[in-house]
């Protein structure tokens, strides 16, 4: 099934004539729980990876021998996930309930050294051809492989995430790997995906209000402002009215608020998994992404996010998914980047090869 987002709630163009110099496009990946195999593009699904050449591995020391075990996380969420579409209400059954608590227990690795190769866990995996906004690999690359360390032990606070993203000709892997290594523990379920396949949608975007020119930037700030005040009146002209009703005993009219629309989120960039467009900085300050090789402005290459539609407005929830409810649903890969954020992963536009930057927002 296809997955189709709605037309925006307004015409921004119409509003700020200026953003139509700005407009871009992204690809909404839209993962949905499947069955891909090497030839798809997917989510963690198995990945086409040649039988002899090693698979990535984490190198920095830092402690990985003891956290939950990968195969009983998806154990875990399959449970859950029964539970919850046999009785929507009533959750897992008395007879449930201790598995999951034993699913959910961490264990140590015995014979485990901090120094010891880690392998990485494989994300996910993107075919040019199938992705729009996905950019170009170096020589002639149609394939991009994303891989992390499902520890956050790294960089100079020892609390940093570790990514390695590998680009490569899929037409030149002959042999593929069939049990590919995988970490005997984890120390965050967030960094273990659930197999899904890809419904790609290539969408219009635009960019954070912060990066725009100061005038317009301003501009649209206020037109937000304003629209919250309204939204404000709105409500309480509806609570005014309810309690004149209730003193008159009256049975209360149901009354609609229009839900606020904002620039930052139902205008302008998409939640979710995407490929190509403008990185969102909701979290931070907007910061130079300048390549470290070359100095170049780097452009967002992937977006890695923690929820495809959020449960306010949901606006960019697909047209195919309108009655489904947030909390389980939104959720496909079961993949969480921070506290619930998203990854902006930056690739350099002169050398693709040039190492990436990443955000966290």
């Amino acid at each position: 099934m296809s997955r189709t987002t709605p037309p925006r709630p307004l015409d921004v163009e119409a509003l700020f004539p200026e953003l139509a110099a700005y407009r871009g496009t992204t690809t909404r990946l839209h993962p949905r729980p499947g069955r891909p195999d090497v030839a798809d593009s997917s989510v963690g699904g198995p990945l086409l990876w040649p039988a002899d050449e090693p698979w990535p591995v984490c190198t920095e020391p830092h402690d990985h021998t003891r956290g939950r075990r990968p195969a009983d996380i998806h154990r875990h969420r399959r449970i859950l996930d029964s539970a919850w579409r046999r009785e929507p209400d009533a959750g897992p059954t008395d007879e449930e309930r201790p598995l999951l608590e034993r699913l959910s227990r961490k264990h140590e690795v015995q014979q485990a050294a901090e120094d010891d190769p880690l392998p990485l866990i494989g994300v996910a995996q993107f075919y040019r051809r199938d992705i729009p906004d996905l950019p170009a690999g170096p020589d002639g690359c149609d394939l991009l492989q994303v891989f992390w360390c499902p520890f956050d032990a790294h960089g100079p606070t020892g609390y940093g995430m570790l990514l390695d993203l590998r680009w490569r000709r899929s037409g030149e892997v002959a042999e593929v790997v069939t049990v590919p290594p995988q970490p005997q523990v984890v120390g965050f379920e967030g960094y273990v995906p659930e197999p899904c396949v890809l419904h790609p949608e290539q969408v219009v975007t635009y960019p954070f209000a912060g990066l725009l020119p100061e005038d317009l930037c301003a501009r649209i700030y206020a037109w937000e402002e304003e629209r919250e005040e309204q939204e404000e009146a709105a409500y309480e002209t509806m609570a005014y009215e309810a309690t004149a009703q209730e003193e008159k005993a009256e049975q209360p009219t149901a009354e609609v608020v229009p839900a606020l629309v904002g620039y930052q989120y139902d205008l302008s960039i998409p939640p979710g998994w995407r490929a190509g467009g403008f990185a969102s900085w909701h979290l931070t300050d907007p910061a130079p992404m300048n390549c470290r090789t070359c100095s170049a402005p780097m452009h967002l290459l992937l977006t890695i996010d923690s929820s495809e539609w959020d449960g306010g407005s949901g606006s960019w929830k697909p047209q195919e998914e309108q009655g489904l409810p947030a909390h389980r649903f939104a959720t496909p890969t079961q993949v969480t980047v921070g506290r619930w954020g998203e990854l902006n992963i930056f690739a350099c536009p002169e050398a693709p090869e040039h190492p990436h930057r990443w955000s966290i927002q």
